[in-house]
């Protein structure tokens, strides 16, 4: 990945957090693109070069589809982001892309695979789902 298509990603990946955290947090969009960007920093100090980091493209001979983001930081490897673009949802593209993430971290000597998932997130869920992840913890919220 070039430094050009990372800041590319890095953008589009805290659009995608942004559209889940805003609601979830109750920000308004420009708090929760800001806030999405700092998370993003944070976690990514040294940019695409930040140690314990997985950042992959996902592409279809030469045309980019996706993205995938895991950390390796934690005991446990943490999937930050997965992303199909929109024109290539449905085909197959996000089960191939996690099912590639697995590989590496078992590959890298994982048992193990966590992921957070907005609850309002349906498709994302139903993959999940069918791939074996299952709810580890759940956050609740009832509007008053």
């Amino acid at each position: 990945m070039t430094e050009t298509e990372f800041q590319q990603w890095k953008d589009r990946n805290a659009e995608s957090f942004a559209a889940g955290i805003g609601p979830a947090r109750g920000l308004n969009p420009t708090e929760a693109l800001e806030f999405a960007h700092r998370e993003t920093d944070k976690l990514l100090p040294d940019g695409r070069v930040s140690e314990n980091n997985l950042i992959w493209m996902a592409c279809d001979g030469d045309q980019t589809i996706g993205s995938l983001w895991i950390s390796t930081k934690p005991r446990i490897p943490f999937i930050y982001g997965i992303e199909v673009d929109s024109g290539h949802r449905g085909k197959g593209y996000g089960r191939a892309i996690m099912l590639a993430g697995e590989e590496e971290c078992r590959r890298l000597g994982y048992t193990q695979l966590d992921l957070n998932v907005f609850g309002n997130n349906t498709t994302a869920i139903s993959l999940y789902n069918s791939l074996g992840y299952t709810v580890t913890s759940q956050q609740m919220r009832k509007e008053l």
